[in-house]
């Protein structure tokens, strides 16, 4: 069985997805917007994505090959959806996206700003055929600011949003976060907008246009920091995997390997100087005896408390900790971590299956609803996997039309 055949939800899985009914046109690429898509079509909705019909979504060139068409990076975004391979600068092309984008509920897009409107694809255009169309546009910046035409990346934004300066160690370089946070959060805030203008589309029948910028999301990503920032008039100091204002907290080693632990309170603290390392003496001491003492005296006091943790085996360490009531746990290398038997009982990696290779996995939705989670319905298309199957849904092409645009290029 290819990726093409690959089918629907399995009978035993929950059919009542809160968006079962929803069509979304996914007119976007890379990653915010397809994200977007991704969260609409993890919650139930029919996510049809249009991709260039040679070339496809720019990702099915990153990342590592899974498939004849299909990478790691382009999975990872583009789950519980199917591909329609369709040429935008045809004619014909855009007629049936226009037709499609007249029977859908929600469209999301990430052209340039003016790019969709000069397909005919823009906001105006669509919700006037289709008035209870909710259209997201997804851009690197403001569309009624000076740098609306700016293409967005995530790691110029997080330069520009200031997020890199609040990344990495004092008095080292800033540093990129190890994933393309704007964009992610970027797609999930588009998604939280979206199911907000599909309830308000429910007491008054008309759509919304929707927008987001990336920009913008960086800049709400600086979250308490930026209001810091903004309150001190500078930058928060940056303390890598240290907390700024609680000791002990962040990254530790046992004798064999690091564990995260966090002492949020003086209670704990007592628990911890007693029952885990057995220097009650460092709860007497007045400069260790409070967190503020502690944070003010980090200086003396992390390094004796770091030579009593490297003592104890991980194991060992962590039993003590979880058994004083201390928040802990052990720092996992990223495949550790998935194939881990916490994310194995979760369900949360699910193999690709026959048409992928053989070590091809996605990730599952987080999403648990009445109990069950989300389910991964569709597995990454490969491109244009679903054109026959949309095209044929609309009954209005004949055949060989559809023969003839397959044969001309303009389909895949």
């Amino acid at each position: 069985m290819s990726r093409e055949d690959q089918t629907d939800l399995p009978p035993d899985l929950p059919p009542d997805l809160p968006l079962a009914g929803i069509r979304v046109l996914d007119l976007s690429r890379v990653l915010a917007g397809p994200w977007c898509a991704m969260c609409l079509g993890d919650l139930g909705a029919d996510v049809v994505k249009v991709e260039h019909p040679e070339r496809g979504d720019d990702t099915r060139d990153w990342g590592l090959p899974t498939g004849p068409t299909n990478t790691s990076y382009f999975d990872s975004v583009n789950r519980n959806k199917r591909s329609i391979g369709v040429d935008l600068a045809s004619r014909e092309g855009l007629a049936l996206v226009r037709d499609l984008a007249r029977e859908s509920d929600v469209v999301v897009q990430n052209f340039k700003t003016g790019g969709a409107d000069r397909l005919g694809l823009g906001y105006a255009a669509l919700s006037a055929e289709n008035p209870r169309l909710i259209y997201c546009s997804v851009s690197g910046y403001a569309s009624d600011g000076p740098e609306a035409t700016r293409p967005g990346y995530d790691l110029v934004v997080q330069g520009e949003a200031g997020l890199m300066a609040l990344n990495g160690e004092a008095g080292r370089p800033p540093l990129k976060f190890g994933l393309a946070a704007v964009d992610l959060f970027t797609g999930q805030y588009a998604a939280q907008a979206v199911l907000a203008a599909l309830f308000q589309r429910e007491r008054t029948g008309r759509g919304r246009h929707v927008e987001l910028a990336l920009f913008d999301c960086g800049v709400a990503l600086t979250s308490y920091c930026g209001l810091e920032a903004m309150v001190q008039g500078r930058d928060p100091l940056r303390y890598g995997n240290a907390h700024p204002s609680i000791v002990p907290y962040g990254v530790f080693q046992a004798a064999d390997g690091p564990i995260v632990l966090t002492v949020g309170n003086n209670g704990q603290y007592r628990r911890f100087c007693e029952q885990v390392l057995g220097r009650p003496d460092l709860c007497s001491d007045p400069r260790f005896a409070t967190n503020l003492a502690r944070s003010r005296n980090r200086a003396a006091f992390l390094p004796v408390m770091e030579a009593e943790l490297a003592r104890w085996p991980r194991s060992d360490l962590l039993a003590r900790l979880s058994a004083a009531g201390i928040p802990c746990g052990e720092v996992l290398g990223l495949h550790e971590a998935l194939t881990s038997p916490r994310a194995r009982s979760a369900g949360l990696v699910v193999p690709q299956g026959p048409g992928a290779d053989a070590a091809a996995h996605v990730l599952a939705p987080p999403y648990r609803l009445d109990g069950a989670r989300a389910p991964v319905r569709r597995m990454p298309p490969a491109l244009g996997g679903s054109t026959a199957e949309i095209v044929a849904e609309r009954h209005d092409l004949p055949a060989a039309e559809r023969d003839r645009l397959l044969a001309a290029g303009i389909l895949r």
